[in-house]
C-alpha cells in the first residue's frame, strides 16, 4: 500500500520539474555557446585555409565522442565538448571556403538561416506542446544506416541525384533527433546536460551540412 501523502507526492514531482527545467536551461545555454564556438572556428579557419583531410575528421568524430561521453560527469567533459566542436567547425571551414570563392556565399547564409528556423521551430513545438517523441528512437536509429549506405553509394558510383536524395534523408532523420532528443530533456530520460549539449549539436551540426549539400546541388551551374 502506498503510504505517501499528496504533499509528499506534490513536492517529489515539483522536485522532477525543476531538475528538468535545470538540464533545459543549462543544455541551451552551452549549445549556444558551443555553436558560435564552432561558428569561431570555421570562420578562423577559413582564414587559415584550413583543409582537414577525411581520415582526420573521421578519427576526430570517433575519438572525440566517446571521450565526451565517458566525461559526461565531469568538468572535463565540457572541455572536450569544446574541442569537438571546435573540431567541427575547422573541419567544415574548407568546404566554406570553396563556396565563397565560386560567388555561393548566400548558400551558407541560406543553409544557417534553414538551419536555425528548422531547430527552433522544432524544439519549440516540443517544449510547449509537450509532445513525447521518445518513440522515434528505434526509427531514426535504423534510418541513419539506410541514408548512410545510399551516401556510401553515391559516393562510389558518383551519383550526385542520390547524393541530394541522401542529405534530404539525413535532414529529415536529423529532424527527427531534434524533436527526440528534446523529448528526452523534458520527460526526464537525458538528465546529463552535456550528452544533451552533445547529441542538439551534432543534430545542428548535420542538418547544417544537409542543406550546404542539397542548395548546392540546385545552385550547381
Amino acid at each position: 500500500m502506498n503510504n505517501m501523502n499528496p504533499r509528499t507526492i506534490e513536492a517529489i514531482s515539483q522536485d522532477g520539474i525543476l531538475a528538468r527545467n535545470k538540464v533545459l536551461r543549462q543544455t541551451y545555454i552551452l549549445l549556444g555557446m558551443n555553436v558560435l564556438f564552432s561558428a569561431a572556428c570555421a570562420y578562423v579557419g577559413m582564414l587559415m585555409k584550413v583543409n582537414v583531410p577525411f581520415w582526420l575528421y573521421f578519427i576526430g568524430w570517433v575519438l572525440l565522442i566517446p571521450a565526451v561521453s565517458a566525461n559526461r560527469n565531469n568538468g572535463l567533459g565540457i572541455v572536450l565538448l569544446f574541442a569537438l566542436t571546435g573540431f567541427l567547425g575547422f573541419s567544415i571551414s574548407n568546404i566554406l571556403t570553396l563556396l565563397m570563392g565560386a560567388g555561393m556565399g548566400s548558400i551558407i547564409v541560406k543553409a544557417l538561416v534553414g538551419t536555425a528556423i528548422l531547430f527552433l521551430g522544432l524544439s519549440a513545438y516540443v517544449l510547449f506542446t509537450g509532445t513525447n517523441f521518445t518513440f522515434l528512437g528505434g526509427f531514426l536509429f535504423t534510418g541513419i544506416f539506410v541514408v548512410f549506405l545510399a551516401m556510401l553509394g553515391a559516393f562510389v558510383f558518383n551519383m550526385s541525384a542520390l547524393s541530394v536524395a541522401a542529405s534530404a534523408g539525413f535532414l529529415l532523420i536529423s529532424s527527427g533527433y531534434v524533436l527526440y532528443d528534446t523529448s528526452n530533456i523534458i520527460h526526464g530520460e537525458e538528465t546529463n546536460y552535456i550528452i544533451a549539449t552533445l547529441n542538439l549539436f551534432i543534430n545542428i551540426f548535420n542538418m547544417f551540412l544537409s542543406l550546404i549539400n542539397i542548395l548546392t546541388a540546385f545552385n550547381r551551374n
